[in-house]
């Protein structure tokens, strides 16, 4: 099964949509801990992003060999009026981010830790659903996935005050994968490297030299993540929405609202009550948007395993 999605005209109209979409993404990725890939999964833009990024790397490789109209007609391919206002948004969410939602997070880290989990909790479905008939084998490869999640979140968070420009460039490399791989948090990987805060400080400071490492790097990470991904989804459709099922599942031990500065799990203190009605409120936000999605005719058929034309 392929995951290109047929191309069609997407209305004007939907454009303000598209936007919306991407500034929810842009959030998630400044919240340690949720994916932007899980948004992607929620608001059915996900086959979309994976597809436009695989031929905008195919159009990079073709311009590097000379082949200037091979790599035009590559970009031509590409669902550019869904990601291009996606871009926007989620440019617009990272930069307005760094300064809203992160202090959010250090005055109430538990309430805020709380809406993240029951969004993430309730975005299970999405990947599950798309998987289609489970079986022993992918309910095996879902479990190894959210161990090996769980692990990876229980991780301590490291510092780095002042990084190199080379350090930063390989550790936004292995960071950008998160935006196409729903159930791993790229603000979360550069926390346990020690560069989330250094790179908040950069976006509001617009430090040139940082940022552009860092661009450099993801642009790196992302073509040759991006064509593994698309292989998988297209060969092993099932196998790699278990998998990421799994990773969303684990990634909630980063989300549980009691625990140290050291990412270590603590049992539940204080007024309870208003904590659990905050995961659902994340939970019900998913819901709701969900259906919007739907009522909407989202790009791409959220939960579901098969192709659907853009809107």
């Amino acid at each position: 099964m392929t995951t290109q999605p047929a191309k069609t005209r997407t209305p004007v109209s939907h454009l303000p949509l598209h936007v919306g979409r991407g500034l929810l993404m842009g959030a998630a990725e400044v919240v340690p801990g949720v994916s932007g890939g899980t948004i992607a999964l929620i608001t059915g833009v996900y086959d979309r992003l994976i597809d436009t990024a695989g031929h905008t790397v195919s159009a990079a490789q073709r311009l590097l060999r000379g082949d200037v109209r091979g790599a035009r007609a590559e970009i031509a391919r590409g669902h550019w009026l869904v990601v291009a206002p996606l871009l926007a948004g989620m440019v617009v969410a990272v930069v307005l981010g760094a300064r809203l939602i992160e202090p959010l997070i250090e005055e109430h880290p538990v309430g805020s830790r709380a809406v993240f989990a029951g969004l993430v909790l309730a975005s299970l479905a999405v990947p599950a659903m798309m998987v289609g008939r489970w079986t022993g084998r992918l309910v095996l490869l879902m479990a190894v996935s959210a161990v090996l999640a769980f692990l990876l979140t229980g991780l301590p968070p490291g510092t780095a005050a002042d990084p190199p420009l080379p350090v930063v460039s390989l550790a936004a490399a292995v960071a950008i994968c998160a935006l196409v791989l729903p159930g791993v948090s790229g603000s979360f990987l550069l926390a346990t490297v020690g560069l989330y805060e250094p790179t908040l400080a950069a976006v509001n400071a617009r430090d040139l030299a940082y940022l552009g490492a860092f661009a450099l790097g993801a642009g790196l990470g992302l073509a040759v993540f991006v064509r593994l991904l698309q292989h998988l989804l297209s060969t092993h459709r099932a196998v790699t929405l278990a998998v990421m099922t799994g990773l969303m599942a684990g990634s909630l031990r980063a989300l549980w609202p009691w625990q140290t500065e050291d990412r270590g799990v603590l049992a539940p203190t204080g007024d309870v009550l208003p904590v659990v009605g905050l995961a659902l409120a994340g939970a019900a936000f998913v819901v709701v948007l969900l259906v919007v999605e739907r009522l909407a005719g989202g790009p791409d058929a959220t939960a579901s395993g098969g192709d659907r034309p853009a809107t």
